[in-house]
C-alpha cells in the first residue's frame, strides 16, 4: 500500500480517536437530554425560540461530564491527566456549545426544531468542538479537514441509527 494511503488512513484513525469526546458528548447529550431547555423557553427579539426544545441542561450536563470522562480516561494512554481533563472538557462542552449555536443560526432561519439544515446539522458540533479544543492544543490543518469530512458520514450514521432504535423521531 502506498504509503501516502496509510498516512491519511493513520491520521482518520487518529482524528476519530482525538473527536471520541466531542462524539461521545454529542451522542450522550441527545441520548440522555431532555427536561429543561437551555433557553428557558425564552424567545430572541425576532420573537422566536433563543434555542428550541432539543437543547436542554440536563443534556448539556450529561454530554460535558462524558466528554470529559472519554478525556481523562484518553490521558492514560498520554500519561498526561491534565491535559486529558482540559482536551476532554473543551471537546465535549465545545461540541455541546456548537450545537446550541447551530441550533440558535436555525432559529433565525425559522427553522423548527428537528428540521433538517444539511452541513450545520452535521458540522456544527464538531466546529465548536475544534474551537474549544484549539484553546488547548493545535490542530493540523489536514487533520481539521479529516474531522469535518469524517464527521458529516458519521452524524450521518448514528443518526440513522438513533431513528432505528428510536431515539430519534427523524433519520437526519
Amino acid at each position: 500500500m502506498d504509503s501516502s494511503v496509510v498516512s491519511v488512513i493513520n491520521l482518520s484513525a487518529y482524528a476519530i480517536y482525538f473527536m471520541l469526546p466531542a462524539y461521545l458528548a454529542n451522542v450522550t447529550a441527545l441520548a440522555f437530554g431532555g427536561g429543561k431547555p437551555l433557553d428557558f423557553n425564552h424567545e430572541f427579539s425576532d420573537g422566536q425560540r433563543i434555542l428550541g426544545n432539543g437543547v436542554t441542561w440536563r443534556g448539556t450536563i450529561i454530554g460535558t461530564i462524558i466528554g470529559t470522562l472519554v478525556g481523562v480516561a484518553q490521558s492514560i494512554i498520554t500519561g498526561d491527566i491534565i491535559q486529558g481533563f482540559l482536551l476532554g472538557l473543551t471537546l465535549g462542552g465545545g461540541a455541546l456549545i456548537g450545537d446550541a449555536f447551530g441550533s440558535f443560526i436555525k432559529r433565525r432561519l425559522k427553522l423548527e426544531s428537528g428540521r433538517p439544515a444539511p452541513i450545520l446539522d452535521q458540522l456544527d458540533f464538531v466546529v465548536g468542538a475544534l474551537v474549544f479544543a484549539s484553546l488547548i492544543v493545535v490542530i493540523p490543518v489536514e487533520m481539521i479537514v479529516i474531522i469535518l469530512v469524517i464527521s458529516v458520514f458519521l452524524h450521518l450514521g448514528a443518526n440513522i441509527i438513533a431513528y432505528l432504535l428510536g431515539i430519534k423521531k427523524v433519520w437526519y
